[in-house]
């Protein structure tokens, strides 16, 4: 009697740790490489020396580090709101409208949410950067290798394009790949690190957070900058919300609670290593020192390569996070529609969109020749992912607090505090290359307003009629105009709106056919299945079609319009022709242009297509 419920446990055992493992792959490659360049970038872009104090407590800080903006900002506060299960700022944007009602406060939230987008592209931009480059750069420890030094950049951006290339494959694919490699990567680590702290077992005390509260009161204000390096070792941790959608709540929680352990042994042992070696002995990344001295050369060989394996997979958490926030901006109307794959049949965010992966992909090939080496990149990167973590933390706070759950708001408010002294200390990065952070989000940011604002006075321009006016007009109209043979196709987004369009064909252009069916288009929660059927009869010569498809369809809207009896004589579409003289409407006026429109999108029969021009003054 006991056996089918052991059995069902076993198996269920099973499938969790398969998507624990996939979570390594993609969303724990960042953070979990971050141990190669961020020891080495605080103590030598900050001249730190390897002092026991110095070592304990810059160790304490990251461990804390990992634990309040990590394991409390995203893991536990931030993962306990999602939708639909989604994660995100847009998410967050979505949960907090509804629960305030002032005009100002919702134009505020939108706002914030826009700012964070645009700031987690910037990051997106420079994370995946730095964690290539500071794995080709291990090859320079290898005795004969130093001339590599001139093809470090060209290296990185032949890595960088294979990643952006792979991506098509969709994220699940890509983590059932990568997952069990980052399983000997995070086992690597902690054997690593273990074995450095036992001989120097001192190290366990930066556990205690007084030492690096210590650090930071007794070198004042320059020790409070140093905050603004150690922020490197939270490279892709808020990665963790955006990729919700993409492997669910559940085994990203899970698998985080194995790679903290992993990272804390780690950073631990490198603290170990640097108290036993002098200053002038640290060449390169402490991580690869440390292990030169663990192992013969030919299996730092070995763990070289797996490190570039790592990194490669590193990416991928940013990326990925990427497709879901451009995902969720499409879904929502804040930017215009691109092509968008779906890569999986059980969780409908796992998307691949082209223009944006290889738009971030020359972005990425940009940073890397510009800056050339990791330490460089490191004084760019920490401005955007604090400015996100600041960002979340408000957000979430706010949510909290209307929801009147105190203990998490009380616990937001910790992690908003110490969001916000990472912010402000990278503040000062700005003149040395973050303000490369700056102008890549500003790209995004000025889209977003330019696109959001121009819709909104595209749609009060257009004024789209309600269905009872538009019906009191109609049975005029085909009561006392000639109508021509056949079927006139008009689609629609919202059956309670009609567009212009259809009313400028029918009622100025007196363009009347026998038979007029409005054709709306629903995409449903689940993957598969397309339904095709009339919903009735809205008024004589006017009929209501609805298609219902699963999110993973890709619709022949002609086959399913033949199946269900429908010949179209010609199908109409409208097409807005912007007038403006502003400079800003005219950069909308393009994004429109590029934008593809609902017909041409799913290729609907060029030879019945004819699009309707509305002139509208901008």
């Amino acid at each position: 009697m006991n056996l089918q419920p052991t059995t069902f446990s076993g198996f269920e055992c099973l499938r969790r740790g398969k998507e624990i493992i996939k979570s390594l792959g993609v969303v724990f490659g960042d953070i979990g490489t971050s141990p190669i360049y961020t020891i080495f970038a605080i103590f030598t872009n900050f001249l730190i020396k390897p002092t026991f104090e110095n070592v304990v407590g810059i160790v304490s800080l990251i461990i804390w580090t990992l634990i309040t903006l990590v394991s409390i900002e995203y893991a536990w506060l931030a993962m306990s709101l999602g939708k639909k299960g989604e994660g995100g700022t847009i998410v967050l944007r979505e949960l907090l409208t509804p629960l305030v009602r002032s005009p100002r406060q919702i134009t505020l939230i939108t706002i914030l949410s826009f700012v964070g987008i645009s700031l987690f592209f910037g990051d997106g931009v420079i994370t995946p950067a730095i964690s290539i480059l500071s794995a080709v750069e291990g090859v320079l420890l290898i005795p004969g290798c130093k001339w590599f030094v001139h093809y470090t950049t060209v290296t990185a951006c032949a890595i960088a394009i294979m990643l952006f290339a792979s991506q098509k494959r969709g994220t699940e694919r890509l983590s059932i790949a990568f997952g069990p490699i980052m399983v000997v990567w995070f086992g690597v680590l902690a054997v690593s690190g273990i074995a450095s702290i036992i001989q120097q077992p001192a190290i366990l005390m930066a556990i205690n957070p007084l030492y690096g509260i210590r650090f930071i009161l007794h070198n004042g204000l320059y020790g409070f900058l140093v905050l603004s390096g150690v922020i490197l070792c939270a490279t892709g941790g808020e990665a963790l919300y955006a990729d919700m959608g993409h492997l669910g709540r559940r085994p990203i929680r899970q698998a985080w609670y194995f790679v903290f352990i992993v990272l804390v042994l780690n950073y631990m042992g490198q603290g170990a290593f640097l108290m036993q070696r002098p200053y002038d002995g640290i060449r390169a990344s402490v991580l690869y020192e440390m292990i030169t001295h663990q192992v013969p050369m030919s299996l730092y060989i070995v763990f070289l390569i797996l490190s570039l394996i790592a990194t490669i997979i590193a990416s991928q958490a940013l990326i990925s996070g990427m497709f879901s926030i451009m995902y969720q901006s499409i879904t929502t109307n804040i930017i215009p529609m691109f092509k968008v794959d779906y890569t999986s049949s059980r969780l409908r965010s796992q998307v691949y969109i082209q223009a944006v992966n290889w738009t971030l992909m020359l972005a990425v090939l940009m940073m890397i020749l510009m800056f050339k080496e990791s330490s460089n990149l490191a004084d760019a990167y920490g401005f955007s992912v604090t400015g996100t973590m600041v960002i979340t933390a408000i957000m979430m706070t706010w949510i909290f607090v209307l929801r009147r759950n105190l203990f998490k708001a009380v616990m937001s408010v910790i992690a908003l505090f110490v969001a916000t002294s990472f912010f402000l200390a990278n503040i000062n990065k700005i003149p040395e290359g973050g303000y490369w952070s700056i102008i890549i989000a500003l790209i995004p940011f000025c889209l977003i307003l330019i696109y959001v604002k121009g819709q909104h006075r595209l749609v009060c321009a257009m004024q789209p009629k309600p269905i009872e006016v538009f019906l009191e007009q109609y049975q005029s109209h085909y009561q006392t105009t000639t109508r021509l043979n056949g079927t006139a196709l008009f689609f629609v987004r919202d059956i309670k709106l009609v567009p212009p369009y259809a009313m400028q064909t029918m009622f100025k252009n007196h363009i009347m056919y026998e038979d007029n069916i409005l054709i709306s288009v629903i995409t449903r929660d689940d993957p598969f299945g397309v339904i095709g059927f009339f919903k009735g009869s809205l008024a004589p010569g006017l009929r209501l079609f609805e298609i219902h498809m699963g999110y993973m369809e890709m619709l022949d809207i002609e086959k399913i319009l033949r199946n269900a009896g429908i010949d179209a004589t010609v199908i109409f579409y409208g097409l807005e022709e912007i007038v403006t003289k502003n400079l800003v409407w005219k950069v909308f006026a393009f994004i429109k242009h590029i934008s593809p429109s609902f017909v041409h999108f799913y290729k609907l029969p060029s030879g019945k297509l004819h699009g309707v021009v509305t002139s509208v003054d901008m």
